[in-house]
């Protein structure tokens, strides 16, 4: 595969010494450089030709592999060269052409360099270097050119590799191979039914095409509908297989399906015998024929092919399968069915039957992460399921790690899997491979978006200028999409946005990049030839020091440093300084870098220094400013700049970006103008942003003029800063065909500065072309909007948005926008009336498309005059409307359409004037209203199945959540049973399909939401209350609320309740303590009058029981003991979590431990009368304790405590002892915070060292010389108010090599760090508090600075050291 790799390579080497401005330019240099590289090509081009035969030896000769491999560096290195050529010959043409330059210089640079060589230093050492590298390239071309011979690779015939019989996958049959097929039942009906149906047909046949990527199972399915019995009664007269694979050779596929027809051999040599033949058969009879493995995208050869058929019997079928979209469209209908990877318990069933069918699967012992490995293996792949399945079925046990853990090419017998995999690859044309390849730098898994990929294969040059001249952006978008259809990429099923690759296939994407593409997390992989590294990718992490980048080490030609964000991955990451100072300027052949995401604050000047960059993304990062020396690079296509808040200075000289494609600075907040020149960038295509600056040395918007070929979106900002609105004219936006999204902004602050009517002028200026789908104004400063804003012949405009343009009085015209779907009108603080000016043409159908109106923050906005028309013509105007939301509109009242047949999603919110009348709305699944007059439901009930969120509120009532949350909104007004029936008249089936129910009044639920950030996820399913102590008797009213018959909501299915701020409440009531309840989770907070939670016992059901500042608590159970022994065949207690905050007058948890015996999690907080914490508590697994000030002595058998892994306790002064066997050994996590002095040191002289298996320590008041051994296992440590410690010792951190946090917290008497410095492993520095340290460590001065200079990320005081304002 290496040669169709190589040949597309040498492509570009071609097209490159071709060019015409190249060729001038070597010229001008002399001594025999052109003629040299005129040997170059004529050399490669024989090597070229033996390269199919090369491909084939490789396989079985490792010299030739090598050879090949050379032969790719050779090329690479070649291409360094060619690119250093054009960069300085574009440099001396700006030099030229550059205004700024001394006259002298200009004239020097416009004559061929030779005349003044001996006057120019920089261009003899330039010519010498170049030359002398063309030398190295001349004499390692030689070598290999003799080695081609040496090795004994011959020309192919033709030009054609005979390995291409070898890649075609084995024939298929009808014959199943299977006796179950496992996963398939839905999709083999579906295709069953499509076959079944009786719908004509252009012709008299339909083409069925099956669609998926290699090995998902296309064929089983085939055969699974060919030999189903449906089939069979269905009673087609004929039925034929074909197995057609790569050649569409016309004749013998006739041929082949003249013989299944017929059972006979088919003696005829001419196409035209065997057609007549075929069609005499078919006449007037209904056939099924599939079509396997089909590839052909030539439309004259499946016309050619179908023409017997067209004499058969109506409804006849013809199912294909195909890996490629083309081939369904170009054979099949416009739809094809589209096969999806296996589930993951299918495609573990098809594991198992082939690995070990017959033998004892339960004898076998497989675990849970064997299993997950199989899966992600196998990633769906039947094809996968089963080679593996077979692989593994004659291994030994201890060999199946190994085959788990293997590239499907180090896999035994792999030819099941690779060559399936390998035709696909074999198929794309050759400029797809090398896009194909370049994924391999992608880590598995990773999720990639369209323009990620094409701005990539741009920047490394992978992708080319087209021969009909399309675009890069177009023709890689074509690239892209042909991948898609090919089934190479597959879209991603967790954002549809987003596409990701098979493993298999990525596998296969990694043999063919061979070492050309390292990924750092495969370091330990990388074997004696890392100088063949080009092309690198990483995992961004929390926190990269230098450590992780060490694999370089002897890396010299890297092209690409490319961080990825993985799903779940930090939104900001730090990086060791090194990294930018020390390792990237010596990667002088980048063309890709990219820093996104890291908390960078500046860019070194040594920047310059990557000449050949094209890609340049500092997205996220928190850069200032670009330095001035980016303008000198000269190659730079790609600058993205989007999330950088804190830039505020674009280079002064970045006209000279000639090159720039795409300069995205959108969230660059602070940036306040462009610099001058922008009008030469003529090559740009992506232009987020475009700033109108104050001051006149800055670019205009006459700029825009030039920039020809913008696409996709653009937003213009600070217009109000237009000095004449004729600028606004020249900007000519008509003319940018290719922009489909414009944004107009005007500053936010409405003051006397603002001119209306020059304003107005402006937008009317501004207007772009017809054919513009998205279109937003904001802070617009005119009184009303020009007429061409809701023009008809805007016939593409899809979404509107009118928003904060507060001096307009009235909407423009925009109900005959026929394709608008979302119209957003906010912030117009003048407007009055919405209704008949916004169909002032008179259409008689408006807003036929609207599916979604927002009508935001309109104080005066007193009127909808729609109201007055009649109800048919309210279906007439919204007749798809599904999103209606009305807020902040407080002077709206009156009617408003009530019949809105598609509405689903009501809002409607701080409106007091407003009464909301609900009637027609068929589709409601979402309704929302708070803060209004009041509510009037129609006579027809809604449909509770459909409800899955609601918000409604009167002057009584809200209910709001996922599936239904109540409480009340009214001033002064108490929830009541009679309320909430009310409500539930309105819904079908009434509260039974309610998941979550709250009571309680408005500022509770709202702090409650804050709390649990209730808004942004779902609710704990269960009743809630939240009242205050005069509106709801709880004892009364929750009672009766949650046995009350008409409400379904009955105690025994209640699994979590939670109730606040009641003065009532006693004790739970006896119901919810019996053996059948279901109560799992129990929450209670400021509930003074509580005294126990329950007599006897908790249910044996309850999981989680958290109590909050309940002032008078005493104990958890009344009576636990007589509980205990008169039912002792009750069902076991489970409670796994206890949580107790603020409950002073608590003495103890329990009388025993029965009530205890199962938990995991303890943590108790402000109970100042606790004495114990009892023993015997086998199942703790996180203990926290703080602020108990009676407690005086920890659990005595603490070390017996086995599944401990978390222990905290803090201002516990009482505990002055430790229990003398000490604390377990395998603790993950110890914190003795403050006020715990003795026990501090008593821990410390037992010995921390013991803790084998201690990652996090958190220390307080700690006073001597930190000189005691710390476990080694210690990777996170925290000193905190250890007031006397002056230095840290070099003892006690030597051994910390995985220690990655440090944190140092009111430390004043710290001076210094360990002598030998801090550990390498270092990731995170915090230091609060620490006066003389801070001053030690002053960035560049201090004695401590050089030993904290290359961790990622060091904090003083709160501030990054990094940042210019952290002196």
């Amino acid at each position: 595969m290496a040669e169709l790799l190589l040949s597309a390579f040498f492509q570009t080497l071609f097209d490159k010494l071709a060019s015409t401005d190249f060729l001038n330019f070597v010229r001008q240099l002399g001594g025999g450089v052109d003629s040299e590289l005129k040997r170059w090509e004529k050399k490669l081009k024989m090597i070229q030709a033996v390269l199919h035969d090369a491909e084939e030896k490789e396989l079985v000769d490792e010299a030739v592999k090598l050879w090949l491999d050379d032969l790719r560096d050779l090329a690479y290195d070649a291409e360094d060269i060619l690119d250093e050529f054009g960069t300085q010959a574009l440099k001396r043409r700006l030099m030229a052409d550059d205004p700024d330059q001394p006259t002298s210089s200009r004239v020097r640079n416009i004559f061929p360099p030779a005349c003044f060589s001996c006057f120019s230093p920089s261009t003899i050492e330039f010519n010498s270097s170049m030359r002398s590298k063309i030398e190295s390239i001349s004499g390692r071309l030689e070598e290999l050119f003799k080695q081609r011979i040496e090795l004994g690779l011959q020309l192919a015939p033709g030009g054609t590799s005979s390995t291409a019989a070898a890649q075609r996958r084995p024939a298929s049959s009808s014959v199943p191979t299977e006796r179950a097929v496992y996963g398939r039942d839905d999709d083999k009906a579906k295709i069953l039914e499509m076959v079944l149906a009786d719908e004509p047909s252009a012709a008299n046949f339909r083409v069925i095409p099956i669609v998926g990527m290699a090995g998902v199972g296309k064929t089983t399915l085939a055969r699974e509908v060919y030999n189903d019995k449906a089939i069979v009664d269905y009673k087609f007269d004929l039925k034929a297989w074909v197995c057609v694979s790569d050649n569409f050779d016309v004749l013998r596929i006739s041929r082949a399906l003249l013989e299944s027809i017929t059972s006979k051999a088919c003696h005829a040599n001419t196409l035209n015998e065997v057609q007549v033949q075929l069609q005499e058969v078919v006449d007037g009879k209904k056939f099924l024929i599939v079509l396997d493995d089909v590839w052909n995208e030539d439309y004259s050869l499946w016309e050619d092919l179908k023409a017997p058929f067209l004499a058969a019997a109506p409804y006849s079928q013809i199912i294909l399968t195909t890996r490629l979209w083309h081939v369904a469209l170009t054979m099949g209908p416009t739809q094809y069915y589209n096969l999806k990877l296996l589930a993951d318990d299918d495609c573990w069933s098809l594991f198992m039957k082939h690995a070990f069918e017959g033998r004892d699967i339960n004898a076998l012992q497989i675990s849970a992460l064997f299993r997950k490995k199989v899966i992600k293996k196998c990633g769906g792949l039947p094809l996968a399921a089963k080679t593996l399945g077979g692989l593994l079925r004659s291994k030994r046990d201890d060999a199946w790690e190994d085959i788990l853990n293997s590239k499907i090419w180090d896999l035994p017998h792999q030819r099941a899997i690779l060559p399936v995999l390998r035709l696909s690859y074999h198929h794309l044309p050759s400029h797809l491979k090398k896009c194909f390849a370049y994924c391999a730098i992608f880590p598995k898994d990773y999720e990639f978006e369209e323009k990620e990929l094409v701005f990539l294969w741009m920047a490394e040059g992978i992708i080319r200028q087209s021969k009909n001249n399309k675009q890069l952006e177009d023709w890689g978008s074509e690239c892209f999409h042909d991948l898609v259809s090919r089934s190479i990429f597959q879209q991603s099923s967790v954002d549809s946005s987003k596409f990701v690759i098979h493993d298999l296939v990525h596998d296969l994407a990694q043999l063919i990049s061979g070492e050309t593409i390292f990924r750092l997390e495969e370091a330990g992989n990388l074997s004696r030839t890392r100088k063949r590294v080009r092309h690198t990718s990483y995992p961004r992490g929390d926190y990269d020091n230098k450590n992780k980048f060490q694999a370089f080490n002897g890396v010299e030609h890297l092209r690409t440093f490319l961080p990825v964000v993985i799903r779940g991955g930090p939104d900001t990451s730090y990086i060791s300084d090194m990294v930018l100072c020390e390792l990237l300027p010596r990667f002088k052949k980048l063309r890709v870098l990219s820093l996104e995401g890291y908390y960078i604050t500046r860019l070194p000047n040594s920047i310059t220094n990557l000449r050949l960059l094209t890609y340049l993304n500092l997205s996220g990062t928190k850069i200032r400013f670009l330095p001035e020396s980016t303008s000198s690079l000269l190659n730079l296509e790609i600058l993205i700049l989007r999330g950088c808040s804190r830039l505020i200075k674009l280079p002064s000289k970045m006209r000279k970006l000639i090159n720039l494609h795409h300069l995205d600075i959108r969230g660059a907040k602070k940036l306040d103008n462009m610099p001058l020149g922008m009008k030469e960038l003529k090559n740009l295509q992506t232009l987020s942003n475009f700033i109108v600056g104050k001051s006149g040395s800055m670019s205009g918007l006459k700029d825009l003029k030039d920039l020809k070929f913008l696409r996709e979106a653009l937003c213009i900002s600070g217009l109000e800063n237009i000095k004449n609105s004729q600028d606004a004219r020249e900007a000519v936006l008509s003319e940018k065909q290719d922009l489909e999204v414009l944004s107009l902004e005007w500053g936010s602050q409405f003051n006397n500065s603002r001119d209306e009517v020059a304003e107005e002028n402006a937008l009317d200026m501004l207007q772009p072309h017809k054919r513009i789908k998205v279109l937003t104004i904001r802070q617009y400063g005119g009184k009303r909007f020009p007429s061409w804003i809701g023009d008809p012949l805007f016939s593409k405009m899809e979404v509107l948005k009118l928003e904060n343009c507060e001096n307009c009085i009235s909407l423009p015209s925009l109900g005959s926008l026929g394709s608008l779907k979302d119209l957003t009108i906010r912030g117009m603080m003048n407007l009055r009336t919405i209704g008949s000016e916004t169909n002032r043409d008179g259409c008689s159908a408006p807003f036929q498309s609207l599916e979604i109106l927002h009508l935001e923050n309109l104080p005066e906005w007193v009127r909808w005059e729609t109201a007055s028309v009649t109800e048919n013509e309210h279906v007439g105007m919204f007749p798809h409307l599904h999103e209606l939301s009305i807020v902040g509109c407080p002077r709206l009242s009156g009617k408003w359409p009530e019949l809105l047949p598609s509405l689903e999603k009501l809002v409607v919110s701080k409106c007091p004037e407003l009464v909301v009348s609900v009637s027609d709305f068929p589709m409601l699944c979402r309704f929302e209203i708070d803060g209004c007059k009041g509510l009037v439901c129609g006579s027809t009930p809604i449909d509770s199945n459909f409800m899955k969120c609601m918000t409604i509120s009167n002057s009584s009532l809200e209910i709001d959540g996922c599936r239904g949350m109540v409480y009340n909104n009214g001033p002064g007004d108490s929830v009541t049973i009679s309320n909430i029936l009310e409500f539930g008249k309105q819904l079908k089936g009434g509260f039974e399909g309610v998941e979550s129910l709250v009571i309680g009044d408005s500022i509770e639920i709202k702090s409650w939401w804050q709390r649990s950030h209730f808004r942004y996820m779902k609710p704990v399913e269960g009743l809630h209350v939240l009242t205050h102590p005069e509106e709801v008797s709880v004892e009364e009213n929750c009672t009766s609320l949650v046995s009350f018959p008409e409400l379904k909501f009955h105690p025994n299915i209640l699994r979590s309740l939670k109730i606040e701020n009641s003065k009532a409440l006693k004790s739970l009531p006896g119901e919810m303590m019996g053996n059948n309840a279901q109560l799992e989770t129990l929450y209670i907070g400021n509930c003074d009058s509580l005294t126990f939670i329950a007599r006897g016992k908790l249910p044996s059901s309850l999981k989680r029981l958290k109590i909050r500042s309940c002032k008078n608590l005493q104990l958890l159970v009344d009576d636990e003991e007589g509980a205990s022994s008169s039912s002792s065949s009750s069902s076991p207690v489970t409670l796994k979590l206890l949580v107790i905050y603020s409950c002073p007058e608590l003495t103890r948890l329990s009388s025993g431990i029965q009530l205890l015996k199962a938990l995991e999690e303890l943590r108790i907080s402000k109970c100042q009368k606790l004495e114990s914490i009892p023993a015997g508590l086998h199942n703790l697994q996180r203990i926290w304790i703080d602020d108990c000030e009676k407690l005086e002595a920890l659990p005595s058998d603490m070390h017996k405590l086995n599944s401990l892994r978390r222990f905290s306790i803090s201002a516990c002064p009482s505990i002055v002892s430790f229990p003398e066997e000490g604390f377990p050994t395998n603790l993950a996590f110890l914190r003795i915070g403050v006020n715990m002095k003795k026990l501090t040191e008593a821990v410390i002289q037992w010995g921390l060292h013991r803790l084998t298996s201690l990652a996090r320590l958190w220390i307080s008041e700690c006073d001597e010389e930190m000189g005691m051994m710390l476990p080694t296992s210690l990777s996170w440590l925290i000193l905190h108010r250890c007031w006397k410690l002056k230095c840290l010792s070099s003892m006690g951190f030597q051994s910390l090599t995985s220690l990655k946090y440090l944190w140092i917290d009111n430390c004043p008497s710290l001076a210094s760090f360990p002598e030998a410095g801090l550990p390498s492993s270092l990731l995170r520095l915090k230091i609060d508090g620490c006066q003389m340290l801070r001053k030690e460590c002053k960035r560049g001065k201090g004695k401590e600075w050089s030993k904290i200079a290359n961790i990622p990320c060091v904090e003083m005081d709160g501030k990054f050291i990094h940042d210019p304002d952290s002196e």
